[in-house]
C-alpha cells in the first residue's frame, strides 16, 4: 500500500512501506524490473515488487543474519553474504542457490557485483576484502591492511578503483588495474575465467589511506561521475573526499546527525547526498552547497541501509520496522486544462498545447525563487489556469 510516512516524508515523497518488523541489513534494486531485494537479521532474503507492495519470493539457506545482497546487472542472479561466512549466488528464475563461496573467517558485511567483469567483491569482520570470479568460483585476491572490521567495500562503476571503510576509522582507496590486466591476459582478452588462474594478491595496490573520521566508518560510496567519495561514521559525521590520479584528501564534513551514521549514498540523478542514522532520521544534503536540504524522521525507527535505483532514481531505506521505497521528486507533470487547451510545466519550461491541432508553444522559462536553495523545490507542483 502507498502511504505518506509520519513526521517528514512530504507530499512530493511518494512512499511505500514493505515488510515485517525485522532489521533490514541489505538492499538492492533490480536494474529493469520493479523489484527490490532485502536481507534480514533473521537470515531470510525477501524479493518484493515495490509497485504492488507484494512479496514475490523468500530465499532461506543462510545460517544467521544476511548483511549484504546485490542484483547482477544483466544476468538472472543475485548474491548474498551473511554471518555464516558464506557468499551465496542465487538464480531467481530457478529460485535456488547455484553456488557458494567460502574463505572469509568472520561475519560478512557487504557483497557487490562488478558492472563489467565476472567479479564479486566482499568485505568482512576478518579485516579483509576479497575479490572473486563468480564464473569459475575462484578467489582472485585478498586485500589486507585494515586493522578492524571492514564494513563496506565497493567497485567504482567505471574506473579500476575500490573504496573500503572500516571500524579502524579509515577509508582505503585501492587500484586494481594490474589485476584486471592480468585477468584479461590469462583468459585471452575475454571476460571469463579458468580454474587454474594464479593471482598472488599483489595486483591490487593502495592508492590512499583516508584519515579524518574520529570513530569507526560504517559506509562509503563513489560518486558515479565525479572524483568524489562519501562516507558515514560513528562520529555522527558525513564526510566528502576528493581524489585524483595521485592523491586523495578530505574535502568537507556535513554535520547534523545526532547519532551514528549508518549509511550514505550519492543520488545518481540529482546533485544530492542522502544519509541515514540511528538518530531515526534520513537527511538530504546539497552536494555543491554542502548544506542540509531536508530531514525526514520517524520516531520509532532506527535506520540502517540505503539504496538508490540505477535508472529511476528511487530511494530505499531499511529500518527497524521495514523497508520504504520513495521518490524525492514529483513524477507527474503539473498541468492545467481549459477545454481543449492545456498548460503544462516540464523541465523548467511552461508550455501551451492545443489538443485539436496538437500545436505546442513554449510560453516562458520557469524561474525559481533564488531564496530557496533546495534542488528539490525548484520544479512547480501545481498549475492553475
Amino acid at each position: 500500500f502507498f502511504f505518506q510516512a509520519e513526521d517528514g516524508i512530504r507530499d512530493f515523497c511518494l512512499s511505500r512501506g514493505l515488510g515485517d518488523v525485522y532489521k533490514r541489513q541489505g538492499i538492492s534494486f533490480h536494474p529493469t524490473r520493479p523489484w527490490i531485494l532485502t536481507s534480514l537479521h533473521t537470515g531470510v532474503i525477501q524479493l518484493w515488487d515495490y509497485r504492488l507492495g507484494s512479496l514475490i519470493e523468500k530465499f532461506e539457506e543462510h545460517e544467521g543474519p544476511v548483511r549484504g545482497v546485490c542484483f547482477h546487472k544483466t544476468q538472472p542472479l543475485f548474491v548474498s553474504a551473511g554471518d555464516d561466512y558464506k557468499i551465496k549466488g542465487w538464480n531467481y528464475k530457478q529460485k535456488k542457490c547455484v553456488f557458494t563461496l567460502t574463505g572469509h573467517l568472520d561475519y560478512m558485511r557487504t557483497v557487490f557485483f562488478h558492472d563489467e567483469l565476472p567479479w564479486i567483491i566482499s568485505s568482512s569482520d576478518d579485516q579483509t576484502i576479497r575479490i572473486w570470479n563468480w564464473q569459475s568460483r575462484c578467489l582472485l585476491g585478498i586485500l589486507t591492511g585494515h586493522t578492524h572490521y571492514v564494513m563496506c567495500a565497493q567497485f567504482h562503476p567505471t574506473k579500476d578503483l575500490i573504496i573500503s571503510a572500516s571500524l579502524d576509522e579509515t577509508l582505503r582507496l585501492w587500484d586494481y588495474s594490474a589485476l584486471r590486466k592480468k585477468f584479461t591476459t590469462a583468459v585471452g582478452g575475454k571476460v571469463g575465467g579458468k580454474q587454474n588462474e594464479i593471482f598472488t594478491g599483489t595486483e591490487v595496490e593502495v592508492k590512499a589511506v583516508l584519515e579524518g573520521h574520529e570513530r569507526g566508518v560504517n559506509w562509503c560510496a563513489f560518486h558515479p561521475t565525479l572524483n568524489l567519495i562519501v562516507s558515514g561514521s560513528d562520529d555522527k559525521k558525513v564526510k566528502i573526499w576528493k581524489y585524483t590520479e595521485n592523491k586523495a584528501w578530505e574535502q568537507d564534513s556535513l554535520y547534523g546527525h545526532s547519532n551514528y551514521v549508518s549509511c550514505v549514498i550519492f543520488h545518481n540523478k540529482l546533485d544530492i547526498i542522502i544519509s541515514n542514522s540511528e538518530d531515526k532520521t534520513i537527511k538530504v544534503w546539497d552536494l555543491h552547497r554542502r548544506t542540509l536540504i531536508d530531514t525526514f524522521k520517524k520516531e520509532t525507527d532506527r535506520n540502517w541501509m540505503l539504496g538508490v535505483h540505477p535508472e529511476l532514481g528511487l530511494i530505499a531505506n531499511g529500518s527497524d520496522s521495514g523497508l520504504m521505497v520513495f521518490n524525492l521528486q514529483r513524477e507527474r507533470v503539473p498541468f492545467s486544462a481549459q477545454g481543449n487547451n492545456i498548460f503544462l510545466a516540464q523541465k523548467h519550461i511552461l508550455k501551451y498545447q492545443n489538443l485539436d491541432n496538437n500545436v505546442e508553444v513554449v510560453v516562458k522559462q520557469i524561474e525559481h525563487n533564488p531564496a530557496n536553495t533546495s534542488l528539490l523545490y525548484q520544479n512547480p507542483k501545481r498549475l492553475y489556469h
